[in-house]
């Protein structure tokens, strides 16, 4: 199984980034899957119905969130009317939306995607790990799923490292996501996890994470000034990752780091 997963997409320049490439991309690398995190996809913080739609049918198959899904109001029924988008796991089972989705693939293989969030220096969640004990003691990879996809959406990057080797040999992918820097560690973990600690962002690079980089030197400096963070219109790169899974095991066989 060939998986791709696009990275946070902040604001306008990283929709048109995404959007744009988005039929590009699953050409180039075979991919049976598009996974794309839309967390920042709405002036940088959450995500429209609209928003979403619009990536679905454009060619994503399934969009991850993070700890800005709450922030548009609209988007809270549509994650309970749509299964193609998830909200992370660790919220409470009572918060509206679901934390995983089976998706079947053309060729009747299915890939299990999921999401936590992290809990250093972000808000009080569930413990992730737990949290995917707890699923993963429905699925076992190979025999009942073909595939399982993490998405760890956090600000530390030791805790990311720590699910990665967690979880590694009992899923396929373990892919960081929210700081909107790419680091350069994708490689396969020893028992066979593909992992990453940041995928990056689809967004302008010339800014701070994707906004207009005056507001942020402002509160650099002064602290905090009263001035809106703008996200950047236009010149949008997707940072994402090609993950190739063997279809006896589910585990890895190569990971790959991307960006247009």
């Amino acid at each position: 199984m060939k998986v791709v997963y696009c990275g946070d997409v902040v604001g306008r320049a990283g929709r048109d980034a995404v959007l744009i490439n988005l039929k590009k991309i699953r050409e180039q690398f075979g991919a049976d899957i598009v996974i794309v995190n839309v967390e920042n996809a709405a002036h940088g913080f959450g995500v429209t119905p609209g928003i979403a739609k619009e990536f679905l049918e454009s060619g994503a198959d399934v969009l991850t969130t993070g700890n800005h899904v709450w922030q548009q109001r609209d988007i809270i029924p549509f994650l309970d009317e749509n299964k193609r988008i998830i909200r992370p796991l660790n919220y409470p089972e009572t918060a509206n939306g679901r934390g995983t989705v089976e998706f079947e693939l053309l060729n009747g293989k299915k890939i299990l995607i999921t999401q936590v969030l992290g809990r250093v220096l972000m808000e009080s969640v569930d413990n992730p790990a737990l949290a995917i004990d707890k699923l993963l003691k429905q699925y076992k990879l190979g025999a009942n799923i073909d595939a399982i996809f993490v998405d760890i959406h956090a600000e530390s990057t030791s805790e990311k490292l720590s699910m990665g080797y967690y979880l590694d040999g009992r899923v396929s992918i373990v892919a960081g996501t929210h700081t909107h820097v790419p680091t350069a560690d994708a490689k396969v973990l020893p028992n066979g996890t593909a992992y990453i600690t940041d995928v990056g962002m689809c967004g302008n690079y010339d800014s701070v994470i994707g906004f207009e980089k005056q507001a942020p030197i402002d509160r650099l400096c002064q602290r905090y000034t009263g001035s809106r963070l703008e996200v950047c219109r236009n010149n949008g790169t997707v940072w994402g990752i090609a993950v190739e899974t063997d279809d006896k095991t589910g585990l890895a066989k190569s990971i790959e780091q991307f960006h247009i």
